[in-house]
């Protein structure tokens, strides 16, 4: 990976990151400029998990990013209990190395509590303490859906209202998705139990704030402190990034947002070429920042998303330019604007790329749909 100066315009004072240079330093840290040697469980730990609502994005992520990967790598890893599927940031179900299902999620449970407020009059007269124990040992038992799970709690609580009950459950405990749900091509509901229960060890005490600090930085950088509490869903990092400045260097971006990175972190030229790819819905690049202009241009925001339905993204030349889905019979490309000729090439390359390491000897075509517009 090239790693030159990034274009940087200077001020009197001032460092300036536009939107290409934030891109190209983004998709290095993320993977996506050239693929990575890394084993799957290391890219997982290096990306600090994967968004992972739906079963097949995490799978679809990896191999956008590492050469050799193959998806039975990320199923053996889930089914040999070494990287689990579990609410941690933004609240959302991510697929995360066992180490880190038992730091990161300490780590925002101050989120998972103010979330909890938001059912308390669904939860009167509901003792929280009580309800945590009562879960857990229901979970602990047997792995239990969350259908059974607030049907066993309406015993204890037939006053409250079932959907704040199972929140209330899914708050204070740290519930992964056991398996088969989560493994390719095994199809499986969502039976929980806790992460301590499941991997068979305690959970650990939260990382500190400056440790994942530094870890989104390398993964995510540079970015503002806004960016990674939009990443994480937690608040009042100010001071947390304040406590690590001398050992930070500082950027700004177009706006004059203040943005850090690590001294030694990789910010490749912003000329640096980077392939086309084909990212699945929910994928972190477009989620963990909250300004996104570094991948997705300002006329197509909200573009990659339909009311609360996501889209499979397609980058080209680093940046958002079109969805993607498979039909049965073809992978259908819907560009947001004109392709060059050239750029048709390389998309069609790293579609059949994809379709041969994800779908090995299936038979479909590469279609160009109608180009999608506004």
């Amino acid at each position: 990976m090239t790693t030159t100066s990034p274009r940087i315009c200077r001020s009197a004072s001032t460092r300036v990151l536009d939107p290409r240079a934030l891109n190209r330093a983004t998709l290095g840290r993320q993977l996506l400029l050239s693929r990575s040697s890394l084993s799957a469980e290391a890219a997982v730990e290096h990306l600090l998990g994967l968004q992972a609502q739906n079963v097949k994005p995490p799978y679809y992520a990896l191999a956008a990013r590492l050469e050799g990967f193959a998806p039975e790598h990320l199923s053996r890893l889930m089914a040999g209990r070494e990287v689990v599927r579990i609410v941690t940031m933004r609240s959302t179900i991510h697929t995360h190395t066992a180490d880190d299902c038992l730091t990161l999620r300490p780590l925002v449970q101050p989120a998972r509590d103010r979330e909890l407020t938001l059912f308390r009059r669904g939860l009167s007269g509901v003792d929280l303490d009580r309800l945590t124990a009562l879960a857990r040992e229901l979970v602990e038992t047997e792995p239990r859906t969350m259908k059974q799970l607030r049907e066993a709690l309406l015993v204890e609580w037939p006053d409250a209202d079932p959907q704040a009950l199972g929140i209330a459950a899914r708050c204070r405990l740290p519930l992964v998705q056991v398996t088969p749900r989560g493994l390719w091509g095994r199809s499986g509901q969502v039976a929980l139990t806790t992460a301590e229960h499941w991997l068979g060890r305690p959970a650990e005490p939260a990382p500190t704030p400056e440790t994942t600090v530094r870890r989104y930085l390398a993964a995510f950088g540079p970015a503002s402190v806004k960016d990674m509490q939009t990443w994480a869903g937690l608040t009042r990092l100010r001071e947390v990034f304040e406590r690590l400045r001398s050992e930070l260097v500082t950027f700004r971006d177009r706006s004059g947002v203040e943005l850090f990175d690590l001294p030694d972190a990789p910010r490749p030229d912003p000329d640096t070429p980077a392939p086309p790819r084909f990212l699945p819905e929910f994928d972190n690049l477009l989620l963990s920042h909250a300004d996104r202009t570094r991948v997705v241009p300002a006329d197509l925001k909200g573009r990659s998303w339909q009311g609360n339905q996501a889209y499979c993204t397609l980058l080209v030349d680093g940046f958002l330019a079109g969805v993607w889905r498979l039909d049965e019979d073809a992978l259908v490309i819907e560009p947001f604007g004109p392709l060059t000729k050239a750029q048709r090439a390389e998309v069609t390359a790293e579609g059949e790329r994809m379709l041969g390491v994800m779908h090995k000897g299936s038979a479909r075509d590469i279609r160009f749909g109608t180009v999608v517009r506004p």
